[in-house]
C-alpha cells in the first residue's frame, strides 16, 4: 500500500476506505491509487522523483516517464477487465510489501503479485518495485535481472533462515521439517501450483533438488514484521546449474507453532528441471 492517503481526494479515498476510517487507512493500495486518475497524488507519495521497477516495463524514474506507465498500466487494467483481491501486507516503518492477486479478463487467469515499497522516515516513498511472474500472461518466463545487490549484512532468523540454509543445501528433510503439517507453498503461477500438506511438500521439494542440489539466493532486502517475513532475491543457482542472477521476493508467514504455515514466492525463473 504504498500511496500517502492524506494527497488524494474525498471520493477517491471514499471509494478506497469504503466502510473504513481515514485515519485507519496506512495508505492508499498500489491498484487504487493507479486507477484513480490523480497522478498529482501519486507522483507527491514520493519523496524525491518517481522511481519504480516493473517486470515488463523495466525502470521507470521521472515524473514524464512515471506519468506515461501509469497511462499505460490503467489502460492494460481495463483493457483485461482487472479485478483485484489483496492478500496480505506486510508492514515495517521504513518498507511495506503489498501481495494482490489479480483476475483478469473475467476470472480465466490468475496472476499474483507483489509490490515493495521503500520509505523514508517521513513515510515518503524511496522506490517501488513490483514483482510477478509473466507465465500466466504468456506462458513463458521473462528473465529479471537484479533490482537490489547482495547485502552481507542482510540475514533471516528463526525459522525463515533454518529454511533458507535447507533450501540452499538441498536438504530435503529439513526443508520439509520448517513447514507446520497443514502449510503451503504457492508458486508464482497462482492456485493452480498451490502445494499442501506434508507429502505435497515433500514431493514439490524433492522435485525441486532434482538437479543434483538446492536453490541458492543472495538476499538483498527483509521485510519482516513478526508474523510475515518478506525477502527480496536474487537467485544466482539452481542445483548444478549456475544462473544469471534473477530478481524475485518470496513471503514466508509463521505459524502458531513457530514453524511456516505458508510460503508465497513471486519471480520469473525457468527450473532447470
Amino acid at each position: 500500500m504504498p500511496w500517502l492517503p492524506e494527497l488524494f481526494s474525498a471520493p477517491v479515498l471514499e471509494r478506497v476506505l469504503e466502510e473504513r476510517r481515514r485515519e485507519n487507512l496506512v495508505a492508499v493500495p498500489y491498484f487504487a491509487g493507479l486507477l484513480s486518475g490523480e497522478n498529482r497524488a501519486l507522483i507527491g507519495s514520493f519523496a524525491g522523483e518517481p522511481e519504480l521497477h516493473h517486470p515488463e516495463f523495466g525502470r521507470v524514474k521521472g515524473v514524464a516517464a512515471f506519468e506515461r506507465f501509469v497511462d499505460r498500466a490503467t489502460a492494460w487494467v481495463k483493457e483485461r477487465d482487472i479485478t483485484v483481491e489483496s492478500v496480505a501486507l506486510t508492514v515495517t516503518p521504513l518498507r511495506t510489501v503489498e501481495e494482490v492477486v489479480l483476475r483478469l479478463d473475467g476470472g480465466r487467469v490468475e496472476l499474483p503479485l507483489a509490490v515493495a515499497a521503500d520509505r523514508d522516515e517521513n513515510a515518503y516513498l524511496r522506490e517501488l518495485r513490483v514483482y510477478y511472474s509473466t507465465w500466466p500472461l504468456t506462458g513463458s518466463h521473462l528473465v529479471r535481472t537484479p533490482l537490489l545487490q547482495l547485502d552481507p549484512e542482510i540475514h533471516a532468523y528463526g525459522v525463515v533462515g533454518e529454511y533458507q540454509a535447507a533450501l540452499a543445501a538441498g536438504d530435503l528433510e529439513k526443508t520439509v521439517a520448517a513447514f507446520e503439517p497443514g502449510a503451503y507453498v504457492r508458486e508464482p503461477a497462482g492456485s493452480a501450483y498451490v502445494h499442501r500438506g506434508t507429502d505435497e511438500l515433500r514431493k514439490l521439494f524433492t522435485k525441486f533438488f532434482s538437479n543434483d542440489g538446492g536453490i541458492l539466493l543472495e538476499h538483498g532486502n527483509i521485510t519482516d514484521d513478526g508474523v510475515a517475513c518478506a525477502l527480496e532475491y536474487n537467485i544466482v543457482s539452481w542445483g548444478r546449474t549456475e544462473l544469471a542472477p534473477q530478481a524475485g521476493i518470496a513471503v514466508y508467514v509463521r505459524g502458531e507453532s513457530g514453524k511456516l504455515a505458508a510460503a508465497r514466492i513471486y519471480d520469473d525463473v525457468e527450473p532447470p528441471i
